[in-house]
């Protein structure tokens, strides 16, 4: 990629950026949410034509004008959610569109090379079960698998391991080392600076459209990586101020159940605390949101909450009691992707901006969004841009500003800086430290170890539906955790 430039109306996404892959290497694409990590890959993969510059294939200069003449080419992608056709076999998943328009399929041939191009990457399972019944691991393993059949020389792995285990993301790297030692060249994507240390060979950092820099991975060190994305020096990832709580109890839990889930769960959540949430993938953390807030009432068990004993069968009843949830997957649950950041912010609370006849005060509304931009710095050119609009990081604002706006007690924020940049991370990281301080108390749930063990006064650890302890601040440290979470000792 030799100084591409890419402008869509008003933003400049790239300007005369260069990338150079080599077979054999895993090269690392850096930079935050917006910094043009997207656009160049579309460019890559023809699904946007550059405005100035020039691809070069082995030396010689290439027109890609789809994403079908990218493969020709022998460039590929696979992203954070697999594309995968569950109704399917494994094989057929993996030759899916080559079989050619009108002719047979010779099945015995498809098996047998779909065996053998796994075969290749070291793994092994039946290629003529359904693809629906496969871990996001293996599915993952079938997009390669697919890259693969097409002779693909450029792999794109764009955040391949956001939603996978630890487990999983180990399996992921001895696949993308097989590739790379097969000569395949390997452009790799991830917010996560340890996996990017761990299996680049060469890291490149991208900031507002810009090529900042181009390094091998063993001149490049956390420090230099997070000051090169943001444009300045900071201290740490995690920056949790003194603790704010009080000995006002806002919320006690007791024996709280829900069967076949969870069970005995039973923890205090004290104004102005942040109780950290933490246990391995499918531990029962998110269950225990869920249940507070109404979404999959328990079954057994306790609330007191505000002092008064409370049963929470629904949303609506838990935002009336001053509780609000934050979840996970902003895209899916968070937001309403095609609405405006204005209509997202009033959602919850939507009769405060409709008059008596029922229509919607739009003035009214566009004022509470622009405190709330104000408020957390939600970098968008009008508060009527689409939600779907925004990085990852602006939209998280977004859905916090939405829940904010209902006026909570208790806040409960499952996996906040998912998938979004460090620089990002670090403001919601100063917006929690801002609202403990207003008193809130905040349930935090986070598969993130050091963000968990540095924002939380007390963290809780969970194992398989089950509470394995609660520790101070003093007390909680990564061996003890993972040995809680692991159900060691």
């Amino acid at each position: 990629m030799r100084e591409i430039s890419k402008r869509f109306d008003a933003t400049q996404a790239l300007d005369h950026v260069s990338l150079k892959l080599y077979p054999g290497q895993v090269h690392a694409l850096l930079g935050e949410n917006g910094a043009g990590k997207s656009t160049l890959i579309k460019i890559m993969t023809g699904i946007h034509p550059p405005d100035q510059g020039a691809i070069l294939l082995d030396g010689r200069p290439v027109q890609i004008d789809n994403p079908a003449q990218a493969q020709t080419y022998g460039i590929a992608a696979i992203y954070q959610e697999p594309i995968i056709f569950p109704d399917l076999n494994v094989a057929e998943n993996i030759f899916i569109g080559q079989q050619g328009r009108g002719a047979l399929v010779n099945w015995r041939r498809m098996y047998r090379e779909a065996d053998a191009i796994l075969a290749s990457l070291g793994v092994q399972f039946d290629v003529r079960s359904q693809a629906r019944g496969l871990t996001l691991a293996q599915q993952q393993t079938v997009e390669i698998a697919k890259a693969l059949s097409m002779k693909t020389r450029v792999l794109i792995m764009d955040e391949p391991t956001a939603s996978l285990s630890l487990h999983e993301v180990n399996q992921l790297f001895k696949l993308t080392r097989t590739l790379r030692d097969q000569g395949v060249a390997i452009l790799f994507i991830s917010h996560r600076l340890e996996e990017i240390f761990e299996i680049a060979d060469h890291i490149t950092i991208l900031r507002d459209g810009k090529l900042i820099s181009s390094a091998p991975a063993s001149e490049v060190t956390t420090e230099s990586a997070i000051r090169d994305m943001v444009g300045r020096e900071m201290e740490s990832f995690f920056a949790k101020d003194a603790a704010h709580h009080s000995d006002d109890l806002l919320l006690s839990v007791r024996g709280l159940t829900k069967h076949g889930v969870f069970s005995g769960i039973s923890f205090d959540i004290h104004r102005g605390e942040v109780l950290g949430f933490a246990g391995l993938v499918g531990s029962g953390r998110t269950d225990v949101a869920l249940a507070l807030f109404g979404i999959t009432p328990a079954d057994e068990g306790e609330i007191i909450y505000n002092g008064q004993r409370v049963t929470i069968h629904s949303p609506d009843q838990a935002t009336g009691l001053g509780i609000a949830y934050v979840p996970e997957d902003r895209r899916e649950y968070g937001l309403v992707l095609p609405m405006s950041i204005a209509t997202n912010i009033s959602l919850p609370m939507l009769r405060r901006y409709v008059n008596r006849l029922g229509i919607v005060d739009r003035r009214r509304e566009d004022v509470t969004a622009e405190e709330y931009r104000e408020r957390f710095t939600i970098r968008a050119p009008s508060i009527r841009l689409a939600a779907s609009k925004l990085s990852g990081g602006n939209q998280q604002k977004v859905v916090l500003s939405k829940w904010l706006n209902t006026e909570p007690r208790l806040l409960i924020l499952d996996e906040p800086t998912r998938g979004i940049d460090v620089g990002a991370k670090a403001e919601v990281h100063h917006i929690i430290n801002q609202l403990a301080g207003q008193g809130l108390g905040i349930l935090l749930i986070s598969s993130d170890l050091p963000e968990a063990l540095a924002m939380s006064d007390r963290l809780l650890v969970m194992r398989e539906g089950r509470q394995m302890g609660i520790f101070s601040r003093a007390e909680a440290n990564q061996e003890v955790v993972m040995t809680a979470a692991m159900g060691v000792g």
